[in-house]
């Protein structure tokens, strides 16, 4: 197996279902619940699933330094080892892409396939523009403001102008109230991840999965993570950066039959 020596996995965990391993790398400011929640139900259905909590989301203590990539990589394998997976497919939503392709990269014996959602393998000019504003409306504590921020950003403009007045008012009301408290340190770990060296050496299959009205993370982005990682695919969906809320029985379907295809 992996080569490298790996932590104990300290994590707090989701565990669910049956069947071949998938381990769940979730974005930044959320949790496994708040990424994959509305799927992992088919997702358990097909895989026993394993998700971590990165610090100071979910059940995690709030990290009281910088986070890092490899440390949120060797987690996330470390808690599928934990719960007797040898092998495992790894699916990284936003900031867990770049945490998803490092588990590959650091432990490619056990990674068994890869699907990348939403993501990126280096910040560009539009990223360093936005995750710095996302960090210190995080640190200010006016969560409703940060609320406004995420809501324009993270829905696709189909999802976004199709809500009336009170359904947009509910969602901005819904985002405060979850947003994780490690948000900060997560938004300033996502600027600094760079997995562009990782890429041409992946040699678990890839599937990325494009979101074409992200205001986050480009569809530049996308491609460019597709076109590095040898014989990676790229599917589109018609979202914005949130798959899980605009269209989630798509996402589903799009992860569980690659999956099908790879899964050891």
């Amino acid at each position: 197996m992996s080569t490298r020596t790996l932590p104990e996995a300290t994590f707090a965990r989701t565990v669910l279902g049956s069947g071949p391993g998938l381990a769940l790398a979730h974005g930044a400011g959320s949790s496994v619940a708040g990424t994959y929640g509305p799927i992992m139900e088919g997702l358990a259905a097909r895989h026993t699933v394993v998700g971590i909590d990165y610090p100071g989301s979910g059940d995690t203590p709030r990290s009281t330094t910088p986070l890092s990539l490899d440390d949120l990589a060797d987690q996330l394998v470390a808690a599928a080892v934990a719960e007797g997976l040898d092998t495992f497919a790894v699916s990284g939503y936003s900031l867990g892409g770049p945490v998803a392709v490092r588990a590959a990269a650091r432990h490619p014996e056990r990674v068994t396939a890869l699907v990348l959602t939403a993501t990126f393998p280096h910040r560009d000019n539009h990223l360093a523009l936005a995750l710095p504003i996302w960090r210190k409306l995080a640190e200010s504590g006016d969560r409703e403001v940060l609320a406004e921020y995420l809501t324009m950003m993270a829905l696709g403009a189909d999802a976004l102008e199709a809500m009336p007045a009170e359904q947009l008012r509910q969602a901005i009301r819904f985002t405060a109230a979850s947003v994780a408290d490690g948000t900060p340190e997560h938004a300033d770990l996502a600027p600094r991840a760079d997995v562009r060296d990782d890429l041409p050496h992946i040699t678990a299959p890839t599937l990325v999965i494009s979101t074409t009205q992200d205001r986050f993370t480009s569809t530049r982005l996308h491609h460019e993570l597709a076109d590095a990682i040898p014989g990676a695919q790229l599917v589109e969906i018609r979202t914005g950066h949130l798959p899980m809320v605009e269209r989630p029985d798509e996402w589903r379907q799009l992860i569980t039959t690659f999956l099908a295809r790879h899964s050891a």
